[in-house]
């Protein structure tokens, strides 16, 4: 990969936004072929994100391949996003892309066996509005003030002459709301009303696509849900809440960690807690550990400190210490804060 990073400090900046949002734009229209990738457990930003400029450049004409680290799985919640049958599994990604583009993607370590690529790609565009991103990219697009990863996709659409159709349309809008819980979180502005709805006039399936995403589970994740609310512990001196889920939960009620996703944003409705964590055990013994803010306590510092990332009200990192040095660490972070 070429050298050219730029200075992390150029990406909190407007005008340098908008100086590598036209490379970027640059980048691609110069080149036949794409090679698009999001993070390992892609969440609803990264997945919308990708597929929604996927969808456009395969309409084009481009030649794009699409897809995520190893487990190539997606979780069921994501089950109407169109183009998911589109994409790639990993080992059929390019192994030196003339252009790859990140979406969501904090650090070159979160694109797992795509990493590779990432090194050996003419031009790697880091599409992302986390400040955290280690702006691994030759061209980096990084706006914090981005509500989600789709809000910059949409303005790189624009810059690329691509219209919008229905597909790309329900991708980006299922990015927008999950990144902006439904409209609820502060990142919930004028510019993200303005952009739901011109999205909303491409026919989006605004009630079945918010129950799939958000309400509809399985009885038995609704199950393992009560055993983990009702072990969850409140720690009132620090305004802190946190349960964990093990492997040991998973099996026993026949759930992926991936359906327990949206465990932190029930959690998180606690009156007394400011900052949420929810721990879950992957299968190799890792502990992957999710964090909410309601403002006040800024949680991408802990994580960062964790070598993780994310942005004041919601961050997350990986710990390969156990459940309870893990959160013994978070809680020690909170009161230092």
């Amino acid at each position: 990969m070429r050298s050219g990073r730029e200075d992390p400090a150029d990406a909190m900046d407007a005008p340098a936004v908008e100086a590598a949002l036209t490379r970027a734009a640059h980048a691609i229209a110069g080149s036949s072929s794409v090679a698009l990738a999001c993070h390992v457990n892609p969440d609803g930003d990264a997945l919308g994100s990708m597929l929604a400029l996927h969808h456009a450049l395969l309409r084009a004409g481009w030649e794009s391949v699409a897809s995520f680290p190893t487990p190539f799985e997606v979780a069921t919640h994501y089950r109407e996003l169109p183009g998911l049958d589109l994409l790639a599994p990993p080992s059929a990604f390019p192994a030196e892309p003339d252009v790859m583009v990140t979406f969501d993607c904090g650090a070159l370590g979160r694109l797992g066996d795509l990493e590779p690529a990432a090194k050996a790609a003419g031009e790697l565009v880091v599409l992302d509005h986390h400040v955290s991103n280690t702006r691994f990219g030759t061209i980096n697009v990084i706006d914090p003030s981005s509500a989600a990863t789709g809000v910059l996709v949409r303005r790189l659409m624009e810059r690329l002459a691509l219209p919008l159709d229905r597909d790309s349309a329900v991708c980006l809008y299922a990015a927008l709301v999950c990144d902006t819980g439904r409209f609820q979180y502060e990142t919930t502005t004028a510019e993200v009303f303005d952009l739901a709805s011109e999205l909303v006039t491409f026919d989006v399936p605004v009630p079945r696509l918010s129950r799939a995403l958000f309400e509809e589970h399985r009885f038995a994740y609704l199950q393992l849900l009560g055993e983990a609310l009702t072990r969850a512990v409140l720690v009132p001196d620090l305004r802190f809440v946190w349960t964990a889920i093990r492997q040991s939960d998973l099996h026993r009620f026949g759930v992926s960690i991936d359906e327990v996703e949206g465990l932190v944003d029930v959690l998180r409705r606690t009156a007394e807690a400011e900052v949420t964590c929810v721990l879950k055990e992957e299968a190799d013994g890792s502990i992957r550990v999710s964090l909410r803010s309601l403002g006040a306590v800024d949680v991408r510092r802990i994580a960062q400190v964790e070598g993780g990332g994310g942005h004041r009200f919601a961050a997350g990192f990986t710990s390969l210490d156990g459940v309870e040095a893990t959160v013994a660490r978070v809680q020690a972070a909170l009161g230092a804060l």
